[in-house]
């Protein structure tokens, strides 16, 4: 059976698939407009699930706020080319604008109100997409969050503040997003992640041949170094390096209650693959 191109291209409309699967299934259902969004419905929900577990390391971040609270979500596509196109972009704003009158606190509650429009974005663009992870601070009272984001949309922080300096916040904001520090004071350090340095440190003193009392302030000292590195109150202000972060909230009479940071695709493992192998992957699919 022939089926007209404005068929194709109002179930096309409608499901978001591509023209030739939209073509198919007319074909299949007799021109039956509706039996036809059924099929791709249906067929969609099988091929998002076998797209589903490929890997999904790129994609945006977005920064939505209102006067209670503010959120950090990663929305992840599997290349930068998807994360251009529009109707990614489309969604992301989409779930930005919902959390801006949402409060939601836990990514499995947002996974589920975008599961249906995820699964046709899957459709439509042929990647797997992704909500990855969210966090919410809820404004302090007598306080305030600042934000940054990152122009490529890919590196974002926020940081509440127990004081209303906004500048201070962005400021804040912008030094986590470049130094990436793994908690607030050194006693938030994770036990692990510290012994683990420690226990390196200690192979490079002994490797150094030198006395036991030595070898002891070498390995403390590196300590000491590290926790001034990953530590945020220890870290030298971006702005003024000379200057550490606690004495820039001391100098302004504030406190940080919390802070987060994102980096789209960080902490996932990717598989290399030589060109030969992604083009037979290809061919195969």
């Amino acid at each position: 059976m022939s089926v007209s191109a404005s068929q194709v291209k109002e179930l096309r409309d409608m499901s978001g698939v591509g023209m030739m699967e939209c073509k198919k299934a007319l074909v299949e259902t007799k021109g039956d407009l509706q039996k036809a969004l059924d099929l791709l419905r249906a067929n969609s929900s099988l091929k998002a699930e076998k797209k589903a577990s490929r890997v999904a390391a790129d994609g945006a971040i977005k920064i939505a706020h209102n006067q209670a609270y503010m959120s950090l979500v990663e929305i992840n596509s599997e290349t930068d080319f998807a994360a251009k196109d529009s109707k990614f972009k489309d969604f992301a704003t989409e779930v930005a604008n919902y959390l801006t009158n949402n409060q939601v606190n836990d990514i499995d509650d947002l996974k589920t109100e975008f599961e249906g429009k995820r699964q046709t974005l899957i459709q439509s663009i042929g990647e797997n997409i992704q909500l990855r992870r969210l966090v919410t601070l809820e404004v302090p009272s007598n306080g305030c969050i600042g934000a940054y984001l990152h122009s490529d949309g890919r590196l974002a922080a926020i940081v509440s503040i127990n004081t209303d300096n906004k500048e201070l916040a962005k400021d804040l904001a912008m030094h986590v997003s470049a130094t990436d520090p793994s908690c607030l004071k050194s006693e938030d350090i994770d036990p692990e992640l510290l012994e683990r340095e420690r226990s390196i440190f200690l192979t490079q003193a002994k490797d150094s041949g030198k006395d036991a009392s030595i070898m002891e302030k070498m390995v403390e000292g590196k300590v000491k170094r590290f926790l001034s590195e990953v530590t945020l109150l220890s870290q030298g202000f971006i702005k003024d390096p000379d200057h550490s972060i606690e004495e820039l909230l001391n100098d302004n009479n504030a406190s940080i209650i919390s802070f987060a940071r994102y980096k789209v695709g960080e902490g996932i493992e990717i598989e290399a693959k030589d060109f030969a192998a992604e083009v037979a992957e290809q061919l195969q699919q």
